[in-house]
């Protein structure tokens, strides 16, 4: 028996490069850093970081464009539709330009929002306002982009994350150089740098996008029609996918409110664990991201062999992935909380904690698979209610932080991973059984 099926080898072409970009996206806030780190004041810094933090939720909130197209899309490939591949392009970029241009349009009140809730020291703050102001200017072309990215990835297009990667993080370096250092426009010069980038970006995607529509008999006709259709089902599939998402987004939240409330060497320590929870996550995506484009081809196909050929390798090769995590953890995790930081008392702290990061990666990589089933099968209000049952948990367990201090929330973090991955299951199951997941 070979040692990796065709599943796997098919698995693993579109895993490897979203594994990739996926790890290298902190490059760009830590050029951003280390360009702004390298000013006359710490005001600077702290401004770029309010205001990435800022960026960060707000995309995060809206990153659904970029699952429910991958979704619709890879469905429309693997029934060979034509049509619906041109309309699971254009409906959901309308959707993202729209969405953007109301971000322009309102983001001076959006901005002053964002820094009521945030707080902090005034010059901070004005630092904060000034890149916002034209980081945000991008959002038409930054989701745009998302949308781009998970049509791309749906027809399989594993060169396309790779390609976006690059010629967005090289040229937001090179402007942030240029502007920053050279032009001396401080955060200002971040922010430009980067909406630059984004829109640079979008050019380099379509181009793509342009190269695909050919290859698959798309013409411009498919197109001007291809906004009309069942519009309704991409809004509600969205509303759920940003319930799922904004519930992810406070259970992760949580963890730094409750760890500043256990101390400040808590929190700063429980930052420097996510932080390798964060890049195991990231890797583990690079699967589900793939589990999404060939579920969600097996989904219009509605092959059921095929589908469990999927499920089967992305079982096997991520299984064996996040046991590698795992392992690096528990061998060389004291290490790498050194490489992190270099206080002794936080790695002293730390060392108590590190057992959580070879457990998690064995706890969520089987939600991350089962997310991506779920969103190549287009069940949004399934993955909501799945993650509802997951917050729920979260903040029950969080009950025993009295008890169990800093542990208390890390077992809440590994309760929420493993309920997502339950409850997903559960539903998973129910479905195969009554032969109704190609309903």
């Amino acid at each position: 028996m070979p040692l990796l099926t065709s599943a796997d080898k098919a698995l693993w072409r579109l895993a490897l490069p979203m594994i990739f970009s996926n790890i290298t996206v902190p490059l760009l806030g830590l050029v951003d850093t280390a360009v702004i780190g390298h000013l006359d004041s710490p005001v600077y810094l702290g401004g770029v970081a309010i205001g990435a933090t800022a960026t960060s939720f707000l995309f995060m909130l809206l990153l659904f464009l970029r699952m429910s197209t991958t979704g619709l899309t890879s469905q429309a490939f693997g029934a060979k539709n034509p049509q619906a591949l041109a309309r699971a392009l254009v409906q959901p970029l309308l959707l993202a330009l729209g969405a953007g241009l109301l971000i322009v349009l309102f983001r001076n009140p959006l901005i002053e929002l964002a820094l009521s809730i945030v707080g902090g020291s005034g010059e901070v703050l004005e630092q904060a306002r000034r890149f916002l102001s034209i980081r945000w200017l991008s959002a038409p072309a930054s989701l745009a982009n998302l949308v781009l990215l998970g049509w791309l990835l749906g027809v399989q297009y594993a060169r396309a994350p790779v390609v976006l990667l690059v010629v967005g993080n090289v040229l937001n370096i090179v402007l942030d150089l240029w502007l920053v250092m050279g032009l001396h426009m401080n955060v200002q010069g971040a922010a430009l740098a980067t909406a630059i980038a984004e829109y640079a970006t979008l050019l380099v995607g379509l181009g793509m996008v342009r190269k695909v529509l050919v290859i698959r008999g798309i013409s411009w006709a498919m197109l001007k029609t291809a906004w009309a259709g069942d519009f309704r089902r991409l809004l509600a599939l969205n509303r759920d996918i940003m319930l799922r998402s904004l519930l992810l987004q406070l259970c992760f939240g949580a963890v730094t409110v409750f760890g500043a409330r256990l101390g400040s060497d808590v929190v700063a320590v429980n930052a420097v664990l996510m932080t390798m929870l964060t890049f195991t996550a990231y890797a583990l995506d690079g699967f589900a991201y793939a589990v999404e484009a060939h579920s969600g081809q097996a989904y219009g196909a509605r092959d059921g062999s095929k589908l469990l050929e999927v499920w089967r390798a992305a079982c096997r090769q991520a299984g064996v992935v996040a046991l590698a995590f795992a392992l690096i953890y528990a061998v060389f995790g004291e290490h790498i909380v050194a490489l992190l930081t270099s206080l002794p008392e936080l790695q002293q702290l730390a060392d108590r904690y590190v057992l959580w990061q070879v457990v998690l990666p064995v706890i969520g990589v089987w939600c991350y698979l089962l997310d991506g089933m779920f969103i190549g099968a287009t069940r949004g209000a399934e993955m909501r209610n799945s993650m509802a049952v997951a917050a729920v948990s979260f903040a029950l367990t969080l009950l025993a932080l009295p008890v169990l201090g800093n542990h208390g929330l890390w077992l809440a973090l590994a309760v929420f991973l493993a309920l997502r991955g339950l409850s997903l299951a559960v539903i998973w199951r129910r479905h195969w059984r009554n032969n109704s997941w190609f309903l």
